[in-house]
C-alpha cells in the first residue's frame, strides 16, 4: 500500500525569510513531503535567514524567493501562512485543505545592533523548527 504524499505550502509576505526557513527545515524533517514556499510578493532570500539556518547546520542558499502559484496552492493538503499580511490576503482556498497560522514576528523588521538583530533571527528560526518538527 502507497501512502499518499502530503503537499505543504508555506505562505508569507515576501517569501525571503520566514517562509524559507520554513521550508528548510520541513524538507529537512518531513523529506516524504512535497515542500514549497512562495509570497504575495517576490522580496528576494533574505542572507540574514540563510546564515541563521546555516548557524543550525541548514543549507536554504539555493532557494528561490517565488511568487504564489495558484495550480499549486489548490492542489495543497495543508497551507501554513507565516505572517498575518499572508493569512489576511491569500486567496480562499476550499475547505478540503487545511490552512494553519503561524503568527511570527518578521525579523527583518527589526532593527538595532547587528548582535540584536541576530538574536530576533535566530528566535524566529527556533521557533519555526519546532512548529515544523511537530507537524504531522
Amino acid at each position: 500500500m502507497t501512502i499518499p504524499k502530503l503537499q505543504v505550502y508555506f505562505l508569507c509576505t515576501g517569501n525571503s525569510c520566514r517562509s524559507q526557513m520554513a521550508e528548510g527545515y520541513a524538507r529537512k524533517y518531513h523529506p516524504e513531503w512535497d515542500i514549497q514556499s512562495a509570497g504575495l510578493e517576490k522580496h528576494g532570500l533574505n542572507p540574514r535567514a540563510v546564515q541563521t539556518m546555516a548557524d543550525d547546520g541548514l543549507d536554504i542558499s539555493h532557494q528561490v524567493s517565488t511568487l504564489i502559484d495558484d495550480d499549486y496552492l489548490f492542489s495543497s493538503d495543508l497551507i501554513i501562512t507565516l505572517c498575518g499580511d499572508a493569512n489576511d490576503k491569500c486567496p480562499v482556498t476550499p475547505s478540503n485543505i487545511k490552512r494553519v497560522h503561524w503568527d511570527l514576528e518578521d525579523p527583518a523588521k527589526i532593527t538595532g545592533t547587528e548582535e540584536e538583530i541576530a538574536q530576533a533571527f535566530a528566535k524566529t528560526r527556533d521557533l519555526i523548527k519546532i512548529y515544523v518538527q511537530n507537524l504531522e
